[in-house]
C-alpha cells in the first residue's frame, strides 16, 4: 500500500502521514507498559480531554497507539503503519483504497475509536450484514478493551456487542 500512496499522493502530504506514525510509535514502548484497567483509563482520560476542549487532532497519536495496543492484546494482529496511515486518511474524511488482504477492517478501527471520543458515537459503515455482524463482535473486542460499545445495525435487527455471551450450542458443552 505504501507504494500506491506514494504514487497517488503528493510527497509532502505522505511525509505528513510519516511523521505522525513516527509519534504514535514513540508511544508504543511506554503503553504497552499498561495493564488491561490501565488502558481502559486512559481511553476515559482522553474523552475528559475532548470535552475540556482538545482537539481530535492533538489525541490522533496516542488514541491510535492505544487502539494498537488493544489489537495487539484482543486480538494478537498489531496494526502496521500503513494501516495506521490509513486511518489517518479516513479521519481526515479521505480515501484510503486498500487491496483484498491489507486489513481494511483493522485499519477503520483506530479512526472509529478516536472519533467515539467526542462522545457523539462513530459508525463504520460496511458492504453487507455477515460483515457487520462479524466485524463488530471482531473489532468488538478492541472497542471493549478500551471502555467503547459496540452496537451493530442490520436490516430489521440490532445487536450490542456483549463479551461474556456465549452461544446456546457453546453453554450446552
Amino acid at each position: 500500500m505504501l507504494d500506491f500512496l506514494r504514487k497517488f499522493s503528493s510527497g509532502k502530504r505522505l511525509k505528513g502521514l510519516e511523521a505522525v506514525v513516527e509519534e504514535i510509535n514513540k508511544l508504543e514502548p511506554e503503553i504497552q507498559k499498561v495493564t488491561d484497567e490501565e488502558l481502559e483509563g486512559r481511553s476515559r482520560l482522553l474523552k475528559e480531554r475532548v470535552q475540556k476542549g482538545e482537539t481530535l487532532e492533538d489525541l490522533l497519536p496516542e488514541a491510535f497507539a492505544l487502539a494498537r495496543e488493544a489489537a495487539k492484546r484482543t486480538l494478537g494482529q498489531r496494526p502496521f503503519d500503513v494501516q495506521l496511515m490509513a486511518g489517518i486518511i479516513l479521519h481526515n474524511r479521505g480515501i484510503a483504497e486498500m487491496v483484498t488482504g491489507e486489513g481494511k477492517t483493522l485499519a477503520a478501527v483506530a479512526p472509529a475509536y478516536l472519533n467515539s471520543l467526542s462522545g457523539k458515537g462513530a459508525h463504520v459503515v460496511t458492504v453487507n450484514e455477515y460483515l457487520a455482524r462479524r466485524d463488530a463482535v471482531w473489532m468488538g473486542q478492541i472497542y471493549h478493551a478500551l471502555g467503547m460499545s459496540v452496537g451493530c445495525l442490520v436490516p430489521n435487527a440490532a445487536y450490542v456487542y456483549d463479551p461474556t455471551h456465549t452461544s446456546e450450542a457453546e453453554a450446552s458443552l
